[in-house]
């Protein structure tokens, strides 16, 4: 069962989607003041103010549910309260005028599963956001989204083809202290575990 919090902007809002989504399968309503255990917090506003956002960041900040969600129902969003969410849990946005209680539910499980569901808009927004911190702060820096340096992207990208450390130096002809320092270095400051377990870190964050 996926334990669900919802938090409306009045108690009439609330009583009528928890009598609702109490219903769906999977779904188990827990009581207002018991939010911080719940997988899923629900939140529906009319639109998205400073007091929704403060709301979000208490939510975040008490919950006992590690990878807790947070899926918004709203009239109503900026894109950079959507960005600053994101930091307190928010994984699915769901608008106002498209939010039956069936779309609603749908979104819980997903979110409890792993997955978000964001409106095209938004998830233009987070897309131009995630380029402007690479442009303007990573780049400069020579490191990735991942936060990988270039240069261990390089070594990382043949040491998934399968090349030795000695290879690797003849290939981006440095020496092979060079690229033991550079391998050992993104282990620790990435708290991996060796060098199998640093290839995968980096498929799976897209950047090979």
């Amino acid at each position: 069962m996926i334990s669900i919090a919802i938090l409306a902007s009045d108690p009439v809002t609330r009583e009528g989607a928890a009598s609702c989504l109490s219903r769906q399968r999977e779904l188990t309503v827990l009581p207002l003041q018991e939010h911080e255990r719940a997988d899923v917090v629900v939140m529906l506003t009319v639109d998205v103010t400073d007091e929704t956002m403060l709301l979000m960041e208490a939510v975040s900040a008490r919950s006992v549910k590690p990878g807790m969600g947070i899926v918004l129902v709203t009239g109503s969003v900026r894109e950079g309260q959507v960005v600053r969410a994101v930091q307190f849990g928010l994984r699915s946005v769901i608008w106002r005028q498209d939010a039956g209680f069936d779309r609603i539910a749908k979104a819980i499980r997903g979110v409890a599963d792993g997955r978000g569901v964001l409106p095209a808009s938004v998830q233009g927004w987070l897309i131009d956001h995630i380029g402007t911190v690479h442009s303007d702060v990573l780049g400069p820096m020579g490191l990735m989204p991942s936060g990988l340096e270039v240069r261990e992207v390089e070594v990382l990208r043949l040491l998934a083809d399968g090349l030795d450390t000695t290879e690797i130096a003849q290939k981006l002809s440095y020496s092979e202290r060079t690229i033991k320092n550079i391998i050992s270095g993104m282990i620790n400051r990435l708290g991996l575990r060796n060098r199998a377990h640093a290839v995968a870190f980096a498929l799976r964050s897209g950047t090979l």
